[in-house]
């Protein structure tokens, strides 16, 4: 386990734009190089601290309180789900997460998402979409890879059978939050929701922050997620 330490850039460089924060936990020393190589590099970026296994990766996080996290969603001791479960539940401002797999139809994946993950990162992907996924899980407007959380939602929601919370929490979505909820899960971001409803961004945001708060979830990957889940969005 390694940390870097910093002067809190946070609350002390003014106006100046605050680098962003990341943790890398990952069980393959190459891996973590690399990411390492990549993150870092970037002006607006810094690697704070690294991890190898979730065990070592939960109490870092906790500590260093970064902006992003890097997850391997398979490690030993413990998982990447387990860790983002507690790493979640243990924090009142957590980082958001991005689970690191290797295959994108993975179970575990989902299971990462579910359990409160802002996205998913395939280990092949080039160091641009790395970069790019990392900037778009810290904006928190827009869905990373949709297509690929859609698919991934279609094949194993279906599994699933919506318990009467669910069903209930749908029913309290309000018809403009309904209609922001299935723009959401196409993908769009609230630019794109507030061009298509011929709104304001403000006004998207918050309906955004009514779907969530509605669903009891923290971002919009998991609100995609509990649209499928409860039948609100169907397959196909």
């Amino acid at each position: 386990m390694t940390t870097t330490q910093n002067d809190d850039r946070r609350d002390h460089d003014g106006d100046a734009p605050r680098s962003l924060r990341i943790v890398l936990a990952d069980d393959e020393q190459m891996v973590r190089s690399a990411l390492r190589a990549i993150l870092g590099a970037e002006g607006d970026m810094e690697i704070v601290g690294e991890a190898a296994t979730g065990a070592e990766a939960v109490p870092l996080i906790r500590e260093l309180r970064p902006d992003i996290v890097l997850m391997d969603v398979r490690m030993p001791e413990i998982d990447g789900i387990r860790a983002t479960e507690q790493v979640l539940a243990g924090m009142d401002r957590p980082p958001r997460i991005i689970v690191v797999t290797t295959f994108e139809n993975d179970a575990y994946v989902y299971e990462a998402l579910r359990a409160g993950a802002s996205g998913f990162l395939l280990k092949r992907s080039g160091a641009e979409d790395l970069v790019q996924a990392v900037r778009l899980v810290a904006r928190s407007d827009s869905l990373l890879f949709p297509a690929a959380v859609r698919q991934l939602a279609a094949r194993h929601a279906a599994q699933r059978t919506a318990d009467d919370a669910v069903r209930t929490l749908r029913a309290r979505l309000s018809e403009r939050e309904r209609a922001v909820l299935r723009l959401m899960t196409a993908g769009m971001t609230n630019a794109e929701i507030a061009d298509r409803l011929g709104v304001g961004p403000a006004t998207v945001k918050t309906h955004v922050a009514g779907v969530l708060a509605k669903l009891g979830v923290r971002d919009r990957t998991q609100a995609v997620i509990a649209a499928y889940e409860c039948g609100f969005v169907r397959p196909g």
